[in-house]
């Protein structure tokens, strides 16, 4: 019997964390929301893992996903796997299939309850005197609103930056931590997280 592939194995990952931290398992479409994927993709990946003997399911009924333990599950069942969204094309949403670029597992103690979250890898220095360095993976919760300083992730005329947040009378800044580089004002910004973790590879 073939193994699961690395995007299967990241699913399987999700699920157990999941079941672990509600005591009942995610929806298909919970899955699919997760990753940021269709509905039928994640309907294919929950399916292979089936035939592939690592998750029992019911078609018919909501909610009964259960994982099959083996004993070389990939992962401790306490941590769960956030999608890593990377390089955003111009026009594309931050959150689409096409951007997926992997999955980090990350520890439930460091999640909140009832959030989604997603990641992404830090590119250039203009955070740097946040501790925010180069090649750092910045974990996300996902939300639409932030509070003055809140170091969040924003998209800017088509563009997604990772800066602190502040509201000014007609204006939002977005302000570097790194005095080389310039503060961004804009009054069309869409907010899509907040700085959650940063995450640095050893």
């Amino acid at each position: 019997m073939k193994e699961p592939t690395q995007r299967q194995r990241d699913v399987l990952i999700f699920i157990t964390g999941y079941i672990r931290s509600h005591s009942y398992p995610p929806t298909i479409r919970e899955v699919a929301e997760h990753f940021a994927i269709s509905v039928k993709g994640a309907y294919d990946h929950v399916t292979a893992l089936k035939k592939k003997g690592k998750i029992k399911l019911e078609n018919k009924r909501s909610r009964t996903m259960e994982v099959v333990r083996t004993g070389d599950e990939p992962e401790s069942e306490d941590f769960t796997a956030v999608p890593i969204l990377g390089v955003v094309a111009a026009g594309r949403p931050i959150l689409a299939e096409e951007n997926w670029d992997g999955a980090i597992p990350v520890h439930m103690s460091l999640l909140k309850r009832n959030r989604q979250y997603f990641a992404l890898k830090v590119k250039g220095d203009s955070m740097k005197d946040a501790g925010i360095l180069d090649k750092d993976t910045a974990l996300i919760q996902k939300q639409n609103t932030a509070k003055n300083g809140d170091i969040v992730v924003a998209v800017v005329d088509e563009a997604v930056t990772l800066k602190r947040f502040y509201r000014e009378a007609n204006r939002v800044r977005l302000q570097p931590e790194n005095t080389a580089y310039n503060p961004i004002y804009s009054q069309d910004v869409k907010l899509l997280g907040k700085l959650a973790y940063i995450i640095r590879a050893c």
